[in-house]
């Protein structure tokens, strides 16, 4: 929510038993630009916490059904970044103590100090103040540190980026290895935006989703009659990309057939289509990806030792994401604005524990699934900043090692009720979002139709 200057709405959460203390802080707050929620009940106001989503708690110590301290360290297990200040009618210093201990803010004695409320207010403004803008400025290094569509201020990245900006003008054949994700089409396609071809087409296969059989018929197109079905001639690939670049992803794929016919090619610049006599001559740059280790497959027989030697003239190794942490606040910033923008959401960042959370995750698919994590969170969250709680929900529905890497970053031990929790929130704003559609629910949480319904029985969600 926004008000007309365009900052966000500070939230405040008042729980206290007595509804003229309640009426006299709400008089008080709403001038100072809080939006006020208010509750006579400590168990009420956890239900309603998750819906609320307050930026601040203001909670009475000596409630008769749940105590302040009980209430407070609710909040603090469910929104570490939550702050909570305890009022009570009988200050002592041992409950101050306890208080702060249990991670409050701060401790008023009744009646209340309004003067004082007032700059614990104050701060509580200036903090999300502060960390609205510290999210704009990682956004804005983020895109001071882009090239051609990756983000990288760590020195691999960087390095990276010289090696394109060097070689981009000299290429003919290029190897690109790494791990799935790690960005190796915009790699390719920034040596060709960066070569003398970028005037020319860039033209892309994915040599894992082609049959094997239409592999030949797709590089090197075929001539009228080559086949039961081929009423016209048709150019391959290679052809379409005379004179550009061709990129060939997952290369590791081609069968061992067409491998040694891909040799011939960037041997002598000729293809020859099916059902041809004759070759044709091509100029090609031809840019080969793998996340293979290609040297083992051939020493294994699996791919041409020639084909390996001649693709790998130049090779640039592209690092995982676990090699360049440092940079994974950036691409955060970077993908939560990409994605606010494009789906027309108030979405700033994600907050200091969700960013601790994402930090230390393994991200086995890299850049690809970081930025996929982000976009579900987005799509499903509500929150104008992004909470460890929603990341935790998203990856584990997304991979298994999430929660070794929730663990790695501080999750408390109660996590797995809150993680129970948050993936039952989750899936049921999807099923929301939806109207009860579970395929295009299914859709927004990233999974198939039918992992969505082990998601329904495990978490006890009717069908």
């Amino acid at each position: 929510m926004r008000c007309s200057t365009d900052k966000f709405v500070s939230r405040l959460l008042v729980i206290d038993d007595e509804p003229g203390q309640l009426a006299l802080v709400e008089r008080f707050a709403h001038p100072l630009g809080f939006e006020v929620t208010v509750h006579t009940g400590g168990r009420e106001a956890l239900r309603c916490f998750p819906h609320v989503k307050p930026d601040v708690v203001l909670v009475d110590l000596g409630m008769p059904e749940l105590s302040g301290i009980d209430v407070l360290r609710a909040i603090r297990a469910a929104d570490s970044e939550c702050q909570v200040i305890l009022m009570t009618g009988n200050p002592t210093v041992d409950t101050a103590i306890e208080a702060v201990k249990s991670g409050a803010l701060d401790y008023l004695g009744k009646p209340l100090d309004f003067e004082r409320l007032r700059e614990l207010l104050a701060t509580v403004r200036e903090r999300i103040d502060r960390r609205e803008q510290l999210l704009a400025l990682d956004a804005d290094v983020a895109e001071a540190f882009e090239f051609h569509g990756m983000i990288g201020r760590s020195p691999a990245m960087q390095e990276l980026f010289d090696s394109i900006r060097r070689l981009a003008p000299h290429v003919r054949t290029v190897l690109l290895t790494g791990e799935t994700g790690t960005g190796k089409e915009l790699v390719a396609k920034a040596l060709h935006g960066l070569g003398r071809r970028r005037d020319r087409r860039f033209v892309a296969l994915n040599c894992s989703a082609v049959v094997e059989a239409l592999f030949e018929n797709e590089l090197f197109g075929h001539v009228r009659g080559a086949f039961t079905g081929a009423t016209e001639t048709k150019p391959g690939l290679f052809e379409h990309a005379d004179g550009g670049t061709l990129f060939l992803d997952e290369v590791g794929e081609l069968p061992l057939t067409l491998q040694a016919k891909l040799l011939r090619v960037l041997e002598q610049g000729e293809v020859q289509r099916v059902g041809a006599v004759d070759g044709r001559h091509v100029d090609v740059c031809v840019i080969a990806a793998t996340n293979r280790d290609l040297r083992t497959e051939s020493e294994a027989g699996r791919f041409r030792a020639d084909l390996f030697y001649r693709l790998s003239v130049i090779e640039i190794r592209l690092p995982p994401l676990r090699e360049h942490r440092e940079d994974v606040a950036y691409l955060t910033a970077h993908f939560v604005r990409e994605c606010a923008d494009r789906l027309l959401r108030p979405i700033t960042g994600v907050t200091p524990a969700a960013e601790r959370l994402l930090q230390a995750a393994p991200w086995p698919g890299n850049v690809r699934q970081l930025r996929n994590v982000i976009e579900r969170v987005c799509i499903l969250s509500e929150n104008h900043i992004l909470t460890e709680r929603e990341f935790t929900a998203a990856m584990s529905t997304a991979s298994p090692p999430a929660e070794a890497a929730s663990k790695a970053a501080g999750v408390p031990p109660d996590g797995a009720d809150l993680l129970s929790t948050a993936q039952h929130d989750q899936v049921e704003q999807a099923l929301k979002k939806a109207h009860g559609n579970k395929t295009t629910a299914a859709a927004l949480l990233g999974m198939s139709r039918r992992s969505l319904y082990r998601w329904l029985d495990r978490l006890q969600i009717p069908k």
